[in-house]
């Protein structure tokens, strides 16, 4: 084990509850353990691990970000997706492989929806031509997550969202029943709608969304 996982780890524990880690678990589905820390001593606790002095070099956040996700507490993965978050700045192209195998990899909205917007979305602003590809690619999956992610990554963008993109995603993601899709391209339209509220109401108008993705997306529109 890295030392920097060993460290994270010790910390972890000394701050288990087993009584808040029930509650975690079955609010998740009895999906993941948990070491019932909550999410505010957590972000406490972790921060002597995410100063830049205690940053461990670029070239080795792959294998430690691997190492935490493969750890059965949840709060593993939760620390991972923000000690790489802390990178955004040294993103290169080689990251993006790491990204899509943290989407694939224990697959809940709860990681996916920091993937996604965060890290996902800081790495297409540093390299817009893979936009294209990535997305295409991950529709293609049919692997709901990355599906998911397509919509979503855009989710901050705000004014400087890819409208024409966004469309071509949506526009094969429509025959779906699934809930996470429909969900995630209510959400991407509702946040559009911030910057941008006659583009999504002209767009859901015409476009047969559904049930669920046209009453997100009109949320905040509907509201004034």
């Amino acid at each position: 084990m890295h030392p920097y996982v060993q460290a994270i780890t010790k910390t972890f524990e000394k701050h288990a509850n087993p009584a808040n880690a029930a509650g975690q678990k079955a609010y998740m589905r009895n999906m993941f353990e948990f070491y019932g820390i909550s999410s505010p001593v957590r972000k406490e606790i972790q921060k002597p691990f995410l100063t830049k002095e205690k940053l461990p070099p670029k070239e080795e956040l792959q294998n430690i970000v691997k190492e935490l996700w493969n750890l059965p507490q949840r709060e593993f993965q939760y620390f991972a997706l923000e000690l790489t978050y802390k990178y955004t700045k040294k993103f290169d192209t080689t990251d993006l492989s790491l990204f899509e195998w943290m989407i694939t990899h224990k697959s809940w909205w709860d990681t996916v929806d920091f993937v996604a917007p965060k890290l996902c979305g800081s790495y297409f602003k540093l390299f817009p031509q893979e936009r294209h590809p990535a997305t295409a690619r991950w529709i293609d999956s049919g692997n709901i997550w990355l599906q998911r992610s397509a919509v979503l990554f855009q989710l901050n963008y705000k004014e400087n969202t890819d409208t024409e993109l966004l469309v071509s995603i949506i526009q094969r993601l429509i025959p779906t029943d699934e809930f996470f899709i429909n969900k995630a391209i209510g959400w991407m339209l509702r946040n559009y709608s911030k910057v941008n509220p006659q583009w999504v109401e002209n767009y859901v108008s015409r476009t047969p969304l559904s049930n669920l993705s046209k009453k997100e997306a009109l949320k905040i529109i509907a509201a004034r």
